[in-house]
């Protein structure tokens, strides 16, 4: 089938034609539909938002609570000048919802930030077959290939149980928003779990719309910390090597993320551990799902696009690069402190 593309990248965003709204736009529009709640994705100032129920109170708390949104469940239709749009599971983060765009029969899919294993929090990844797939790449590098959900809660597991036998306190570094809950699931039942702030303000919002996370208490930096000795704290990467962390005695520390595959990052050199843990698909994430979709066409955005479009383009995949100004979730961090 001859391509029907109706969509395109302008100074604001990712624009859809005849549909006259934008996909995570990074300057004000009318109307914009959200992926998911992260910085990079959700900006302030737009007149109204759509997106899935699980980010609303997500939206609410990091931008503002009088800004306007229409929120969907996933899997429901709803028509936008012609144009049928629906939201369907990422697996990225609670909430994170793919975009699927259907105009005159012609389907098009932005994927969002993604991941296809089920890590037992968020809505499990639901592929939708398109004829044009937009696909993220953040990890599109043959090095990055993740251990299963079970692997790694059980390595975090045993970490925290070494330090409560040395007598030290279990420090974990992730994102406030998806890494810090994937790591209280993965360790939970493992002891008491504490969490800065801007974490359990998150954590607030996603339980008023149902989630269930583990037990934990908001941590208070300006009372007596003593009571954290032996057990969990959680804080935000904006904190690492900060007077906060170092407010906590005895501690050893951990950070959580992709990028901890690759041992030469050189900020992270003074943790004393690291956990390869991502809320992206990995190399073979990337391809099974741009593989399945059967797109007659994808385009790449969101990191390795050069690489990772190259070679879809060597196994028979027509690819090309899609230039986006979507960064790092640590870009809303600063925000959440």
């Amino acid at each position: 089938m001859k391509s029907k593309t109706f969509i395109k990248v302008t100074d604001k965003g990712i624009y859809c034609v005849p549909g006259k709204f934008y996909i995570d736009p990074w300057k004000p529009v009318d109307l914009a539909v959200i992926s998911h709640g992260h910085g990079d994705h959700a900006r302030w100032g737009m007149k109204k938002y759509l997106c899935h129920r699980f980010t609303k109170p997500i939206l609410k708390h990091r931008i503002g609570e009088d800004i306007e949104i229409q929120t969907v469940e996933y899997g429901e239709e709803i028509d936008i000048n012609g144009v049928k749009v629906s939201l369907f599971p990422a697996g990225h983060i609670v909430g994170s919802a793919q975009v699927k765009m259907e105009y005159k029969g012609y389907i098009i899919v932005f994927s969002g930030d993604y991941k296809t294993d089920d890590d037992g929090l968020s809505t499990p990844f639901e592929l939708v077959r398109c004829h044009e797939f937009i696909t993220e790449s953040t990890f599109g590098l043959p090095i990055y290939n993740w251990l299963k959900p079970p692997e790694y809660a059980e390595l975090m597991k045993n970490w925290v149980q070494q330090n409560r036998e040395n007598g030290k306190t279990s420090v974990f570094i992730g994102y406030s928003l998806g890494k810090a809950q994937r790591i209280m699931k993965s360790i939970e039942d493992s002891g008491k779990i504490f969490v800065h702030r801007s974490i359990g303000r998150l954590n607030e919002g996603m339980e008023s719309v149902g989630i269930d996370l583990p037990g934990y208490e908001t941590l208070d930096f300006q009372e007596s910390i003593k009571h954290v000795d032996g057990e969990i704290v959680i804080l935000p990467p904006a904190l690492f090597d900060s007077n906060v962390i170092k407010k906590i005695p005895n501690r050893a520390t951990a950070i959580c993320s992709g990028w901890m595959q690759v041992r030469g990052s050189r900020r992270w050199r003074s943790a004393d551990a690291g956990f390869a843990i991502s809320d992206h698909a990995d190399w073979t994430g990337l391809l099974e799902t741009v593989k399945a979709t059967e797109a007659e066409k994808v385009y790449v955005t969101h990191g390795q696009t050069a690489v990772f479009s190259k070679y879809l383009n060597e196994i028979g995949i027509n690819a090309v690069e899609l230039k986006t100004i979507f960064g790092d979730e640590e870009v809303a961090e600063k925000e959440l402190i």
